[in-house]
């Protein structure tokens, strides 16, 4: 893993206000926002509609285009993400509207969402404040004090398996039917998560007519779930590395938290396009108001962000093994660490 992002980046903290100096950036171009529309929603459709009519017609290797359908809709995704930010078209009917007709493809109700990862961005990194929009993380304390029912419970949800596996299963086709977490939030969460539902069978309607069920759901069902297994992938890694950021309350500071408590995932080009720049999430947690199209703009004016948080592919696979955050040495560790540690 890199040296802290602190000793790298001293200047982080305290001699710039990033989210001023990024304001200039927050202006999204709409040539350009519905240009990355187009490239998204088309071939998405493409793929989506080849794959089932070859399954149809009894051609099995027509299953291989779900992956790159999934690569679309995990751009789709990215793109409804930009919406719930007010940042792709910069009216916010116009990012609305956009993110709920493209919530009935990625499966997620986009004003219930919104919600939820609105919390996310004004809570990470805050101890006192988890559990909305976020992946469970507990302390060392924490985990200690806990029973060893409750134990097991916390391994089985951290294994790989549960997160990338079963997790967007229960995520995208089960959890996000109903306005779980917000049953009593108002209106809302229940007008979104319903319209949503409605939309999908609506679109589902047409396809499942002409070329029955069987074919729509042996195509659409692995590409919502290795869409959302990236999306998941890419959440975890952006916030679960070794050198994160938590705290207290009261110690608690938006910039810092932003700043050292998201990473800087370097992907390959191909990989960074598809993901709409997502691993630039230090910067996108800093201003979320940039379109994901800008973010690299930010890097490479200032080249020093490009030191901070920063981790490669190689680096984000150890990463599945930090699950606990330990208080005394300001890190995430493994279970493996954990149990080296004296009892207090």
């Amino acid at each position: 893993m890199t040296q802290s992002a602190t000793s790298i980046c001293p200047f982080a903290d305290n001699q710039r206000s990033w989210p001023a100096v990024l304001a200039r950036y927050r202006q999204p171009r709409r040539a350009r926002s519905l240009l990355e529309l187009t490239l998204t929603l088309f071939p998405f459709i493409g793929f989506w509609a080849l794959a089932v009519m070859t399954v149809h017609h009894g051609f099995w290797w027509g299953m291989a285009l779900t992956v790159p359908a999934a690569g679309f809709l995990l751009r789709l995704f990215m793109i409804q993400h930009d919406c719930g930010h007010g940042s792709f078209f910069a009216n916010r009917r116009a990012d609305d509207w956009t993110g709920r007709l493209i919530g009935a493809l990625t499966f997620t109700p986009y004003d219930y969402w919104r919600r939820a990862h609105a919390v996310h961005h004004a809570s990470a990194g805050n101890l006192d404040e988890r559990g909305v929009g976020d992946i469970t993380t507990l302390t060392v304390a924490e985990y200690r004090q806990m029973s060893c029912l409750r134990k097991l419970g916390y391994r089985l949800y951290r294994n790989p398996a549960v997160m990338f596996g079963i997790g967007p299963i229960w995520l995208f086709l089960f959890k996000q039917r109903l306005p779980f977490g917000m049953m009593r939030s108002g209106l809302e969460p229940w007008v979104s998560t319903m319209t949503t539902n409605l939309a999908i069978l609506v679109l589902a309607f047409g396809p499942i007519w002409f070329v029955g069920l069987a074919p729509v759901m042996l195509v659409q069902l692995p590409i919502v779930v290795l869409a959302g297994s990236a999306g998941i992938w890419l959440f975890y890694i952006q916030h679960q590395f070794e050198e994160t950021h938590w705290s207290q309350s009261s110690q608690w500071q938006f910039q810092d938290a932003a700043l050292h408590g998201s990473s800087y995932y370097v992907l390959p080009f191909g990989l960074r396009w598809l993901t709409a720049n997502i691993g630039i999430h230090h910067v996108h947690h800093l201003s979320s108001r940039v379109p994901y199209y800008r973010l690299p703009e930010v890097l490479r004016d200032y080249p020093e962000l490009r030191d901070v948080g920063r981790i490669t592919v190689m680096e984000s696979f150890r990463c599945v093994k930090l699950v606990l955050w330990d208080e005394q040495a300001q890190r995430l560790v493994s279970f493996r660490d954990m149990r080296a540690m004296p009892s207090q």
